[in-house]
């Protein structure tokens, strides 16, 4: 699904960015993720954290991929052009990845799963690249702060089978992604980082 005006407001801020600062040297330290891997990040909207996966997991290749080409096109403007020669970024849905299986060592995605209406089917897409120890790396909301009174009204969702944290959490583990470091408020969102299991 593509973002309306508001939700790519929301997702191009700059607290945006200090928000993904903060959970990506999170990650890093919980994580052991070896610098010179092949990591794809989903739903890279402009470009922020690309850089930043960029510049604190050092991977041999970085790839990122937005369903939106508007989106595309701003993380080519936003990215500097040294940062731009190592980033990869196309145009594709979660749901068909162009990779063979088990060739990725990490999957980033930020707020990306509330967007897209079969969810379950982006994580086994997920799992399915994903290397046996590879990892995925999460951000999601709830529908608590996205279909309430106000942003209902405002914020483009799908409307039918969302997910809270028993949801999400059931639906890792189906797809051999074992929820390994993680944050929670139960009533709002999630991040952290599951591993893929052989």
């Amino acid at each position: 699904m593509k973002l309306n005006w508001a939700e790519r407001w929301a997702v191009n801020n700059p607290l945006r960015a200090v928000q993904l600062r903060v959970e990506i040297r999170w990650m890093k330290e919980k994580m052991g993720l070896r610098p010179g891997g092949v990591i794809l990040e989903v739903g890279c909207g402009r470009g922020t954290g690309a850089a930043l996966i960029l510049r604190e997991f050092q991977p041999a290749v970085l790839h990122a991929m937005d369903l939106d080409i508007h989106m595309i096109k701003k993380a080519k403007d936003y990215l500097p052009p040294e940062q731009r020669t190592r980033i990869s970024l196309y145009v594709a849905d979660v749901l068909k990845l162009p990779y063979r299986d088990e060739v990725l060592d990490a999957v980033f995605g930020f707020g990306v799963l509330h967007h897209v209406p079969d969810w379950q089917g982006s994580l086994s897409e997920i799992s399915r690249v994903l290397k046996i120890g590879g990892f995925f790396c999460l951000e999601e909301i709830y529908p608590s702060l996205y279909q309430n009174f106000l942003t209902k009204r405002i914020l483009l969702h799908p409307k039918e089978k969302r997910f809270f944290s028993q949801d999400l959490k059931g639906a890792l583990r189906e797809s051999k992604l074992s929820l390994e470091e993680f944050r929670e408020i139960e009533s709002l969102g999630i991040f952290g980082f599951a591993v893929k299991e052989g």
